[in-house]
């Protein structure tokens, strides 16, 4: 039998506080963030750390790269670049279901390489749901492979998964070398072939389920209605219509062409635009907000007359704002002509989204339905009446947002060269994408309120308040005691099966904890059995940090999993099905490069 270690009392407490921690955790009573500061406190109270170790979280380079990535992916999302790369993805990825597939997750996993998975799965979802249903394909084939993808590719760049930046702290502080920003490529590299290539073989296994009928509805809301002038002295006068279609992107369509108050059919892309020209389009939410936000465009009716009454008491600035047609409503059946909303509500509609059926050309001569959204613009003092109608279901914020997509290629710019300045050391990673982040913001890439938004606070403080954890875990002698077991349990093994128990208990934990909270508790003990056996820790640590990352086990191991679930219409036991395959698949190759990264093991069986 194995000799039990001795426990001093400090040990004895932390473990308890690290059992009440995973408790939290793991039921999710409090959010995960505050269960963090919750086990921070412990730590502090009980005097197994004090206040500079504590806080030592939020100051770590973790946090910090965590944070600047969020902006620099924010900066991203509101150029236009994330959308237009992934309206690319759809169009190249043909009609087929094996070229949808073979298309899409390289794609997806490098746009997740420096942006965070989560945000490019969101953002892909809705894409190639509609490119499913435009070809007559199964959305949960497509859905799947996708977010494996994106999980992927977090293994690419060490600054896309904060379970590499705290593995990389981690090996720091312990005196081992650090890892580079492209240490990891190669795994990632071989683990995103291996998924493209189980997907494609393996995805007879992939259930043919269509999402549920309400999210057809959802994907349809990027057909607003609306009219835009081309103001006096614009950007946009004398330009084609093409060079204005190409930077609104794919979700803008032109429904009809006005000029001199005559619908012109002669007019296509290539004829230019003049001031007072009317465009009839369809565009979605955030083209909407992109075109309002266009010093060269107008939407037609604020244009007409949301000038008026501007003498009249209004507190704020005028905003957009989004309401529901009730059912048995008065203005039901009357065109938006005959309501004069302008003059009763103080009030313009600027556009109109239907879920089916027909709407007029011109936006004045549609006749409301029952479930019209209208796209209000006023005062939000005006509102007030509104609010209450009994003519509308509810009034909102208009939920689109501006992209700046003509600064698209600065944004793309500083990205490079943030990538540039922590590969040659010209600065500390960290530093470099502060620095990037600061950049972004300076240049209106985003805006500073935007930028602060797209910050997960919930990850910032979570990453924060577990480092400190792996501090205590160190400094209690509770990571080598753990690790003291282990050895005694491994002993004689080779080294390849260490990495691979190593790999397998992250991949378990991860299932019902975050993978930095993963890499946190296993971390230290993978460095001390490191130690112990007269090797370098690294390829156990980051063994460690790719099980707990790239193991596709559950629903609830990813969040970007948990985003497709509806979608997709999948169960708990699809993803076991195609996961528990692919996940051994993925740590037998992890703990083998691993071992021929830092151990100088044989790239293939039989050499060396």
């Amino acid at each position: 039998m194995m000799e039990m270690l001795p426990i001093t009392l400090q040990q004895l407490v932390f473990l308890l506080i690290l059992a009440g921690g995973l408790y939290l955790f793991i039921s999710e009573r409090v959010r995960v963030d505050v269960s963090a500061m919750l086990i921070l406190l412990a730590l502090v109270l009980t005097g197994i750390l004090d206040e500079q170790e504590a806080l030592s979280g939020f100051a770590s380079e973790p946090a910090i790269i965590v944070a600047a990535v969020f902006v620099i992916s924010g900066a991203l999302g509101a150029t236009g670049i994330t959308e237009h790369v992934g309206q690319w993805i759809g169009r190249a990825s043909g009609r087929s279901e094996a070229r949808s597939i073979a298309v899409t997750m390289p794609a997806v996993a490098a746009m997740a390489s420096f942006t965070h998975h989560v945000m490019v799965t969101a953002m892909m979802m809705p894409i190639l749901t509609r490119f499913a249903r435009e070809h007559g394909l199964s959305a949960s084939r497509l859905l799947m492979p996708m977010s494996l993808a994106a999980s992927l590719g977090t293994c690419l760049t060490l600054v896309s998964a904060p379970a590499f930046l705290l593995a990389d702290n981690l090996l720091e502080r312990t005196g081992a070398e650090g890892l580079g920003i492209f240490s990891i490529t190669p795994i990632g590299i071989a683990l995103v072939i291996i998924g493209v290539v189980y997907m494609l073989l393996a995805r007879w296994l992939l259930p043919k389920r269509g999402a549920g009928s309400g999210d057809d509805g959802y994907l349809r809301l990027d057909r607003y209605r609306t009219e835009l002038l081309v103001v006096e002295g614009s950007r946009w006068s004398t330009r084609p219509l093409a060079e204005l279609e190409k930077a609104l992107g794919d979700r803008f369509r032109l429904v009809g062409w006005m000029r001199d108050d005559r619908l012109r059919r002669d007019l296509g892309p290539q004829s230019p635009l003049i001031s007072g020209d009317v465009l009839l389009v369809e565009a979605s939410a955030d083209a909407l907000a992109s075109l309002h936000d266009d010093p060269g465009l107008e939407l037609y009716a604020i244009a007409r007359f949301g000038g008026k009454d501007d003498d009249e008491d209004g507190e704020g600035e005028a905003q957009l704002v989004q309401a529901v047609v009730a059912p048995g409503s008065e203005f039901i059946g009357r065109s938006i002509r005959e309501l004069d909303f302008s003059h009763h509500f103080k009030a313009v509609i600027a556009g109109l989204w239907r879920r089916e059926g027909h709407v007029a050309r011109r936006l004045a001569d549609a006749r409301l339905r029952e479930g019209d959204l209208l796209v209000l613009w006023g005062k939000p003092s005006r509102f007030a009446e509104l609010a209450t109608h009994h003519g509308f279901l509810m009034l909102v914020p208009f939920a689109g947002e501006a992209k700046r997509r003509v600064r698209a290629p600065l944004a793309l710019s500083i990205l490079g060269a943030t990538i540039l300045a922590a590969v040659t050391g010209w600065l500390p990673v960290p530093l470099a994408f502060l620095l990037g982040a600061v950049a972004v913001v300076a240049t209106r890439c985003v805006d500073i309120g935007q930028a602060y938004r797209e910050i997960d606070v919930r990850v910032f403080v979570m990453i924060a308040g577990v480092i400190p954890l792996g501090i205590a875990m160190e400094q209690t002698g509770t990571a080598g005691m753990l690790a003291g077991g282990l050895e005694k349990m491994v002993a004689g093994w080779p080294v390849l099966a260490i990495l691979l128990v190593l790999f397998g208990l992250a991949a378990l934990l991860t299932q019902v904890l975050s993978d930095s909270a993963t890499v946190v508790l296993l971390g230290p003990i993978a460095v001390h059995l490191g130690q112990s056996m007269g090797i370098s820790p690294t390829p156990l640590v980051v063994c460690t940090a790719l099980g707990a990352v790239v193991a596709f086990l559950t629903p609830i191991g990813h969040h970007g999993n948990l985003l497709i679930l509806g979608p997709g219409g999948y169960r708990f036991g699809d993803f076991m099905r195609i996961g528990v395959p692919l996940t051994m698949m993925i740590a037998l190759v992890s703990a083998w490069m691993t071992r021929w990264i830092w151990l100088d093991g044989p790239m293939l069986p039989g050499m060396g």
